[in-house]
């Protein structure tokens, strides 16, 4: 088995074109633009659109895997802000295909060259109305090429957009891989212009005309596709949990912040979901503390990954009188959050744990009653 020494946005071309990418149209843009260039050189059997942005991007990959090829596009936080509209139409169309986001410091341009997480929650409630993504978020170079293979994979299974996220500091990162084979889903359905399938952005029934006006009927829909994407999102049932018997706190972390929370695995419990959605609810942990450790601010995802391992989680804020929590854990959190020269390097000592402190990334606390949602 061959391995080789690939950056990250390397490490899922090399996947994508095992996993049988027949077309890919994107836009350049940091932190993601070598994958089109990886993808531009020497590989006859992809075709490679460079489009004038990512609207175009999203719509041509729609087109191409309508047309019977596996399809995808790669972009960072704008372009992926500017394809939200046509996500939903491929999750109303049952498109399989895959978008890669390479995650970089917004809102806006922000800080291109910069890793953040801020690209999560609208990986799940980007477009309008409601549907259910399947979306991976590995943690390395070798899990980018790994489940590069899941996502193509859930993708052809859910007749869906499938995302896989990445961010500047995986995506740029420099690590061994082992090229491995894996499984690989070939497509089942007959493309456009072949069969009976109606392909709309209307309510529907199934790959039937249009009925824009019975509520039943779009509730059978919506129904229909959660359905479908939880029962393909079991297959994908990917994460890492390191218990810890003498801890009463769980550090929930995915992605790059993720390879700092293994520095306190002596401390405290990790909980680390590879599949990031639909969320992971095999782990059933009541009566803990919950600690969400993530590249970003806002509330929002703390109570959405304390779900997911069972809790009812309240906003708390650190430091406030009168709350109950442990103490080692809190002063090094905030430590890091007001980017105190104190931090102890040897505990904290990871690469990402320094471009967090740069960054002033915020660890927000949830602390979780014991009682089931």
């Amino acid at each position: 088995m061959s391995k080789l020494l690939l950056q990250g946005n390397q490490a899922i071309v090399a996947a994508a074109e095992r996993a049988g990418l027949g077309f890919f149209a994107g836009y350049p843009i940091t932190p993601a633009s070598e994958i089109l260039l990886e993808l531009i050189g020497g590989r006859k059997r992809i075709k490679v659109l460079q489009m004038e942005d990512e609207i175009a991007s999203i719509n041509a990959i729609i087109g191409a895997s309508l047309a019977g090829r596996k399809a995808m596009t790669a972009t960072s936080g704008p372009g992926f802000s500017l394809m939200q509209e046509s996500i939903g139409l491929a999750h109303m169309m049952e498109v399989p295909l895959v978008i890669v986001d390479v995650q970089r410091v917004g809102p806006s341009t922000g800080m291109p060259t910069f890793p953040a997480q801020g690209d999560v929650m609208q990986t799940k409630f980007g477009s309008h109305g409601d549907y259910c993504p399947i979306v991976f978020y590995p943690n390395s170079v070798e899990e980018l090429y790994r489940h590069t293979f899941s996502a193509f994979n859930a993708a052809e299974e859910s007749s869906s957009p499938v995302i896989l996220l990445s961010d500047s500091y995986i995506g740029h990162l420099y690590e061994t891989v082992e090229l491995k084979k894996y499984e690989v889903v070939e497509r089942s359905k007959l493309p456009l212009g072949l069969g009976k399938r109606h392909f709309t952005g209307l309510t529907h029934r199934s790959h039937a005309r249009p009925i824009t006006s019975d509520p039943e009927v779009h509730r059978t829909l919506i129904e229909r596709f959660k359905k479908k994407c939880d029962d393909v999102a079991t297959k994908y049932n990917f994460y890492e949990y390191i218990e810890n018997d003498d801890a009463d706190t769980l550090l929930v972390a995915y992605g790059a912040l993720s390879r700092a929370a293994y520095n306190f695995k002596d401390e405290y419990s990790i909980f680390r979901p590879i599949r990031i959605f639909p969320l992971i609810k095999d782990l059933n942990k009541e009566g803990v503390k919950i600690c969400v450790c993530k590249g970003g601010k806002g509330g929002r995802g703390n109570k959405t990954f304390a779900t997911s391992v069972n809790q009812a989680p309240r906003q708390t804020t650190p430091g406030k009188e009168g709350q109950e929590r442990d103490l080692r854990l809190e002063l090094k959190l905030i430590a890091v959050k007001f980017q105190s020269p104190n931090v102890n390097w040897k505990l904290a000592g990871s690469r990402i744990f320094r471009f967090a402190i740069r960054m002033s990334l915020h660890f927000s606390w949830t602390e979780a009653h014991t009682q089931d949602i």
